[in-house]
């Protein structure tokens, strides 16, 4: 019997210690896999398609910039008192460097860059601080980065600032804007004749929209409807065939945005729309559009939310550099790099 009740004792004692031993097994396996997951939303974080260039000399907002060679050209805006820049400063992708030349002939905000033939042509924009009555300006001008000089072109026939400004096959074509309200205007200025002709005006009316190029056709996207406040932001989507001289209605942008900025990468069907704002609040947003299957795909969000910036693709990456951190008047130095791995 004693045997018997001894035998029952450290049977029992087995089976908890057992017990015990299996519950921090679990246990055990339990942090295991936590600490995996955490290593895992580490590793997603570091794996951040998103890095730092070297910060702009200026910090400002409304600006423009477009590229040629290894260059980019940032050019004019506003700084943190509203006052109008004639600023132009050069960043060297290759040496992560920045450099200042020849200022703009006037100062402008809210004006359009696009180069073609390795000069770069500047479009209209406001040349009044931001504290007046914005009085758009129809100046046309071209810098030769050889030469590092300024000249004039034939001035657009209608002034107007936040358009939309790309070359397609030799020809500059300036779309939408404001002036003295919103407009839907198309010109279309030749170099080699230094002369402008309408073309078919844009469906929509609006200004600060991202405009874009793929495959010789212009797509501008999103924007505002009313005055110059965003008050009114749309995701129209729309392109403009320059050979055809039409326009089409495609698939619009998922969040309704206005001083965005936007780009297309080379030899590919894709355009980036980044940032923006309305009266509350700046966007992080940075939207992927495939132009083949005319769909459109929410990617890593922008570091810096903020409007009034601009973008520009080098090859598979996109510098998206200045803007303004809050609505309104505000300003950065941010010079943030997207690798799409496209």
């Amino acid at each position: 019997m004693y045997y018997k009740d001894n035998c029952i004792l450290i049977m029992n004692h087995t089976f908890f210690i057992l017990s015990v031993l299996s519950l921090l097994l679990f246990f055990s396996i339990l942090s295991m896999f936590g600490q995996i997951q955490q290593q895992q939303a580490y590793t997603e974080t570091v794996d951040s398609q998103w890095s730092n260039g070297t910060s702009m000399p200026t910090s400002r907002s409304e600006i423009t910039a477009t590229i040629i060679g290894d260059n980019i050209y940032v050019i004019g805006g506003l700084d943190k008192s509203g006052n109008v820049l004639d600023t132009v400063e050069v960043y060297n992708i290759k040496n992560d460097s920045w450099k200042t030349v020849a200022p703009l002939p006037q100062p402008l905000h809210h004006t359009t860059a696009s180069n073609f033939d390795g000069k770069i042509y500047v479009i209209g924009g406001f040349p009044t601080p931001i504290a007046s009555n914005w009085m758009a300006s129809n100046k046309l001008f071209i810098y030769d980065p050889v030469e590092d000089k300024w000249s004039e072109g034939q001035p657009m026939p209608t002034a107007r600032g936040s358009t939309a400004a790309n070359f397609v096959n030799g020809t500059l074509y300036v779309i939408g804007g404001y002036g003295f309200s919103v407009l839907n205007v198309n010109e279309a200025y030749n170099p080699l004749l230094n002369e402008w002709t309408s073309k078919s005006s844009m469906p929509t009316p609006r200004h600060h929209a991202g405009s874009a190029v793929v495959d010789d056709k212009v797509f501008v996207i999103g924007g505002r409807i009313l005055d110059l406040a965003p008050s009114v932001n749309i995701n129209i989507n729309e392109r403009y065939d320059p050979k055809e001289d039409k326009w089409i209605t495609l698939e619009p942008m998922p969040s309704n945005r206005s001083g965005i900025g936007a780009t297309s990468i080379n030899n590919t069907t894709t355009i980036y729309t980044f940032g923006g704002e309305n009266l509350s609040k700046t966007f992080n947003n940075n939207e992927k559009y495939d132009v083949k299957s005319n769909k459109w795909e929410s990617q890593e969000p922008l570091p810096t939310a903020r409007h009034g910036l601009s973008a520009v693709s080098v090859n598979d990456k996109i510098y998206v550099i200045g803007g303004g951190p809050e609505p309104g008047l505000s300003v950065s130095n941010v010079n943030e790099i997207f690798n799409t791995r496209e």
